[in-house]
């Protein structure tokens, strides 16, 4: 379950991100309604996670996925441009969260 908890976790930050993004600084109500809604349901579920994943991993994996995924929404629905260092950042982090949960004995499968 904690695998499942943290994919939603990341799931609603997603969302939650996006619609802060469409809230224009919070003053369109559905956008920043989604994005309370949408932080709440995310913390929620990483914190179950932390039930069973240690706090740095979990974060790591968190942000990291959040940070690739994110990226490729704003490329794909907002329109924004990744160079060539923002998405060499990205391949590293990418990188980076692989080689945590293939080779770190602090992730327990």
């Amino acid at each position: 379950m904690k695998w499942l908890y943290l994919a939603i976790a990341i799931g609603a930050e997603l969302i939650a991100t996006s619609a802060l993004k469409a809230s224009d600084g919070f003053t369109r109500l559905l956008p920043s309604a989604i994005t309370v809604v949408g932080y709440l349901v995310s913390f929620y579920f990483l914190s179950q996670t932390l039930r069973e994943i240690p706090v740095g991993i979990a974060y790591a994996i968190w942000s990291g996925v959040g940070i690739v995924l994110i990226s490729l929404i704003g490329l794909v629905f907002f329109k924004q441009h990744l160079d060539l260092p923002a998405l060499i950042g990205i391949g590293l982090i990418v990188a980076g969260v692989i080689v945590m949960n293939v080779f770190s004995d602090a992730v327990k499968h």
